[in-house]
């Protein structure tokens, strides 16, 4: 049991203050911090996830034909044949204007209609997924027919651009689960430190207890639940806390409909983990306060 029962009686032996001491509200710190680095490791493997599984079958052959003409010749051809491949899950060219929107991000012309641009000689591009998880078959399979359709056309995976990027990501999530574990590990040593504190504190009322016939255990339950309480409260509030600040993170995040940052999110497992979390938490700190204290009456007596 979490939070063992204590007769009345037995309960008035130790002062019961609720948020009285530094244990609840250290503990409540530990818990905000432990489920924002949950829910940050969580969006961050889910995010390099999606970007691993977007990128995995995915290539893009550039064309860069001369004679603008011929490009775009060529553009429609290899995406004719890629698209009656088995291999191929499907092909699309990108459009020019769609090219010329992009780069007049970066030349101040958010729609693409500035002169330079229209006069720079762009490639021609075919955006190209496989089937299967046989990458290097059709990647052999796409590279004769490009020779044949498209010859000098280059076949960039997008694996080698953006998979550095999933990669760090992915370093990122693990880096906030060890984040997790570490702080479950300080989390654990308050209670150890609170109650050998509160053995300490008590100790003329565990003697007192130890010659009217009390056992350790009845003895390790009265501390035991006394500890709970304090945890319990400590991670409640800490949870709040956490929990508002999610909320406010994920009210700005849904603004966010495009690029990496829009890949990342809790998902229905992510939420229960998260909800989890406290009750793990609560159990945790009652058996490390039990064994604790069995551990220290055993060397009273």
């Amino acid at each position: 049991m979490i939070i063992p029962r204590v007769p009345v009686q037995h309960r008035r032996l130790l002062p019961d203050h609720r948020l009285s001491g530094p244990t609840p509200w250290v503990i409540a710190i530990l818990m905000m911090l432990t489920l924002l680095a949950a829910a940050a490791g969580v969006g961050l493997a889910r995010s390099a996830n999606a970007i691993g599984d977007a990128i995995a079958g995915r290539v893009t052959v550039q064309i860069v034909t001369a004679n603008p003409v011929t490009r775009a010749e060529q553009a429609a051809a290899l995406r004719r044949a890629a698209a009656a491949q088995p291999f191929v899950l499907s092909a699309r060219s990108v459009e020019q204007e769609e090219l010329q929107a992009t780069l007049g991000q970066w030349f101040g012309s958010s729609e693409g209609d500035d002169p330079v641009l229209k006069s720079l000689p762009l490639p021609a591009l075919v955006d190209i997924d496989f089937v299967g998880e046989d990458r290097t078959v059709h990647m052999r399979a796409l590279q004769a027919l490009v020779a044949r359709e498209a010859p000098g056309a280059r076949i960039i995976p997008h694996a080698e651009w953006l998979g550095p990027v999933a990669r760090l990501i992915r370093s990122l999530a693990w880096i906030a689960g060890v984040m997790v574990l570490l702080m479950a590990l300080a989390s654990a040593a308050v209670v150890i430190m609170t109650a050998r504190a509160a053995l300490g504190t008590h100790y003329a009322t565990i003697e007192m207890l130890h010659m009217i016939g009390a056992t350790d255990r009845q003895i390790t339950r009265l501390f035991q639940r006394r500890i709970a309480i304090d945890t319990a409260y400590g991670i409640a509030l800490g949870s709040l806390v956490a929990a508002a600040i999610l909320l406010l993170i994920g009210w700005q995040w849904s603004g966010v409909t495009s690029g990496l940052a829009a890949t990342a999110s809790l998902g229905p497992a992510g939420g229960a983990l998260l909800l989890a979390l406290p009750l793990l938490a609560i159990a945790l700190a009652a058996l490390t306060a039990r064994q604790t204290l069995l551990a220290a009456l055993k060397k009273i007596l």
